[in-house]
Parts: C-alpha cells; sequence; structure tokens
C-alpha cells in the first residue's frame, strides 16, 4: 500500500488510498495537539457524542454492512463519565469502513477517510483543519497533474526498458550455475549502476538519507529523470553486450547522463511535451 505525506504547520501527515478513497492519519494530526500521546487525543475525540452520531451517519451512508444495534448502544453509552471508546473497539463492534486501524513503522496508527479526517482536524483546530484541506488538495493537484504530465507511462518505460537490461545481463555477465539469490544480487548491483550515474547514489545510500520515505529512489524521479534513466536503461544494455566492465560502464553511463540531462532541461520542445 503506497504511503503518501504532507507536511501541515510543521507536523507529517500520512495519507494512503484504498479502493480509490483517501484515508488521512488521525495519530498524524493528534501530533499537533499532544506530540506524546497521540492516541489519547484520539480516543477522547471517539468517545464523544457528537462524534459517535457523526462516524454513524457517515457509515450509514457508506457502509450497508454497518451494524446499527451496536451503533445505537454506543451513542446511547456515550456522555457519561466511565464511557470509553477506541477506534478499535468502534471497528470492531460496529463493522465501519471509516476508521482504518494500520500497524507499521512508519504510517502506522489510526487512519480515517478523509471527511471524518477533516472532522477530527476542525475538533483538533479549526485553524489547522484549514491548512491540511489545503495541504491535501496540494496534494491531489500535484497527482492530476503527474498523471497529466505522463508520469505513470514515463516510469513504465523505465520497468520495460529494464527488462532489455537484464535480459543483457543474463546473457553476459551471470555466470553459468548461478543461483536465483546471486543473480538477484548481480541485477541489483546493475540498478545501481545507473541509479550512481543519473542520482549519484545507490538505492542504499538514497534508503538512508531518507528512512521515513516510502517506495524507492526512482519512485522520486522528476520527469526529465525518468526520461534519462529509460535512455540509459538501454545504453546499459549495449555497454553489456560490448563487454565493458562495471566500472567503465559507470564513467560513460555518467557521462551521458550529464549531456541528456542538460539537454532536456534546455530543450524548449522537449518541455511542451513533458
Amino acid at each position: 500500500m503506497n504511503m503518501k505525506k504532507i507536511n501541515t504547520k510543521g507536523v507529517e501527515i500520512y495519507i494512503f488510498q484504498q479502493k480509490e478513497h483517501d484515508f488521512i492519519s488521525l495519530t498524524d494530526i493528534a501530533r499537533y495537539k499532544n506530540k506524546e500521546e497521540p492516541a489519547d487525543i484520539v480516543k477522547n475525540w471517539t468517545r464523544n457524542r457528537g462524534t459517535i452520531e457523526f462516524l454513524g451517519f457517515w457509515e450509514k451512508i457508506n457502509n450497508p454492512n454497518f451494524k446499527l444495534v451496536e451503533f445505537d448502544r454506543f451513542k446511547n453509552e456515550s456522555g457519561s463519565n466511565s464511557f470509553v471508546l477506541s477506534p478499535q473497539k468502534w471497528i470492531e463492534r460496529t463493522n465501519a469502513i471509516g476508521i482504518i486501524s494500520k500497524s507499521g513503522r512508519y504510517g502506522g496508527g489510526t487512519f480515517a477517510h478523509k471527511d471524518i479526517a477533516f472532522e477530527f482536524a476542525s475538533w483538533i483546530s479549526a485553524e489547522f483543519k484549514l491548512y491540511l484541506i489545503i495541504e491535501f488538495q496540494r496534494l491531489k493537484t500535484e497527482e492530476n497533474e503527474r498523471l497529466a504530465l505522463g508520469w505513470d507511462s514515463k516510469r513504465m518505460l523505465t520497468k520495460i526498458n529494464y527488462r532489455i537490461q537484464t535480459d543483457a545481463i543474463q546473457a553476459y555477465i551471470i555466470p553459468i550455475k548461478i543461483t536465483k539469490k546471486e543473480a538477484t544480487m548481480i541485477f541489483a548491483s546493475e540498478a545501481d549502476v545507473l541509479n550512481k550515474a543519473l542520482f549519484g547514489m545507490t538505492a542504499k545510500e538514497w534508503r538512508n538519507k531518507n528512512p521515513k520515505s516510502q517506495g524507492n529512489i526512482r519512485d522520486y524521479c522528476d520527469v526529465y529523470q525518468l526520461v534519462c534513466l529509460a535512455n540509459l536503461e538501454s545504453f546499459n544494455a549495449e555497454l553489456i553486450r560490448q563487454g565493458l566492465s562495471q566500472s567503465e560502464r559507470l564513467l560513460k553511463l555518467n557521462e551521458i547522463a550529464i549531456i541528456q540531462m542538460k539537454s532536456l532541461l534546455d530543450n524548449d520542445s522537449v518541455k511542451k511535451l513533458i
């Protein structure tokens, strides 16, 4: 599941998409109010009668399998000092789909459909909610622009060309009778030749510098880098066939990357296409 994140007033907030619906981390939003115990903030909000009514109405509209009997029980019990309701209990007892509990080192916690997340943000701070909506809309605009610019198609092009490269590796580099594990290591090494040539770092080096980022170094390319990367994959396959060593190919690929990136960035015709 691909996680994305936005920064709202200094708070990093994770977002993921499920069945074309955006779910925003309530746990992250709660950190704006309490960095140390965000889960307690979410629980305090969940136990409110107004919150339960809102969650119930949302589920009635969007969830045909919502358990109304359990919802009514929670609504009737809310308001008393002894009443406690965690997101997990709400999900399990009512079969709710608007709130999701996720585990994980990064991006774990309680997530909610954007409709619910914005309601929670209002409870936290009206000002924070407005900034959250602005950042969320900016993210969606960037996603739409990326699709319009053909970013995904260019990312797919690099994957297709990568097959050309791996075929060349198998034919010219991998020794006979090599194990699958060893082959994978060689392929990973070849991928890093391109990473080093274009980005100046290997995939591992990038991960060490960006421990909280999801995906890999190539998922954060701009369209110019992706076009160049697709070309480098084809060049690398040809250099492999010519019998050049890995170090020799790295130097040549780096020279090509520098020339191509300069050309792409300075070419007005390319800018119009991209």
